[in-house]
């Protein structure tokens, strides 16, 4: 049964990816991100034909809460699904202040508005373990926040917030926490699509620290998959770890990209020293969506860099032209 979602943050990465994997499965969708939308070869709901199903608004969080709130009243959505964030964690600690105005003070006003909803099924919080810090071994939800910059600082917060309103108001809202997504679609400035175009164009790359920190990476139609099991039938209050068991340093994922485009790791890599705060590793278990929700990843990551490349390969002369590296807005 088709229901209406409101995606905020839909420019994203995860959230254009989320978008699309609604609107295959018959879904209305409303979108909403502070900037118009980037060119389509980064929006995988524009991959396919989705005709009346999707509509986009451009809104900023931080600016228009009344145009949001109204835009939201009007269009009375079942499932409200939050991807937006200052999203960036090096970059966190040349200007906090903005991390805290978007992450934590422009979403407690949204939410102060939203829990006064009646229409309002569910609400679900995409954040992020960073909020973890840096950890030894696999863990549960249940861990404890030990937040290293900023940025994490910021998520930690919003998090903590969100639960006291489901504590005194019974907020029905779900947290998400993802593994390192990839896949098709991926900003230019992240590891695996950097590594790749830089690898296709003779450029070098920086590898912070040598790339030793570990990382589980999970493709976006896994985490997509996930996330509409969570809205659909989550536990409110409740927090969900989305990630596969594989892990890989950021030198061995490198390494296989240089594999897979015949380009010799020391002709794409540059060393350089580590950034401030970096946590070496965050390794999420997975065991209570898998069980309470039915869900199994299952792309592995030699498939998934696969179809990563081949968007990289048939877009590439489009890719070319798009900025490669963060650009920071308000």
């Amino acid at each position: 049964m088709p229901h209406r979602y409101l995606v905020i943050g839909s420019n994203s990465f995860s959230g254009a990816s989320f978008v699309n994997y609604l609107l295959d499965r018959g879904h209305n969708v409303i979108g909403v991100s502070r900037s118009e939308e980037p060119h389509d070869v980064l929006l995988p709901y524009k991959w396919h034909a989705h005709p009346g199903q999707f509509q986009f608004h451009a809104i900023n969080l931080n600016t228009q809460l009344p145009e949001l709130m109204k835009l939201i009243d009007d269009q009375q959505p079942e499932y409200i699904v939050n991807f937006a964030a200052q999203g960036m964690v090096a970059q966190s600690w040349i200007t906090p202040a903005d991390w805290y105005q978007t992450n934590v003070v422009g979403q407690v006003l949204l939410h102060d508005e939203l829990r006064k909803l009646k229409y309002l099924k569910k609400y679900v919080h995409v954040t992020t373990p960073e909020v973890y810090g840096s950890t030894d071994g696999w863990i549960p939800e249940s861990f404890h926040f030990a937040p290293s910059t900023p940025y994490a600082v910021s998520r930690a917060a919003c998090d903590l917030h969100l639960m006291s309103f489901f504590k005194a108001y019974n907020f029905p809202v779900c947290f998400t926490r993802a593994a390192n997504v990839y896949g098709p679609g991926q900003q230019l400035y992240r590891i695996m699509p950097r590594a790749m175009l830089y690898a296709r164009l003779g450029k070098k790359m920086q590898l912070h620290g040598g790339g030793h920190s570990v990382r589980s990476f999970i493709h976006i139609d896994d985490v997509a998959e996930a996330t509409l099991r969570i809205a659909e039938n989550g536990v409110a209050g409740d927090s969900y770890h989305i990630s596969t068991y594989d892990t890989v340093s950021i030198r061995q994922l490198v390494e296989q990209v240089c594999d897979a485009t015949g380009v010799a790791f020391a002709d794409l890599v540059e060393v350089t020293e580590d950034r401030l705060g970096k946590d070496q590793a965050y390794l999420l278990d997975s065991a209570k969506i898998r069980k309470e929700l039915g869900w199994n990843h299952t792309i592995n990551l030699a498939d998934g860099l696969k179809q990563t490349l081949d968007w990289v390969d048939t877009n590439l002369e489009t890719l070319k032209t798009l900025p490669a590296d963060y650009i920071h807005k308000r």
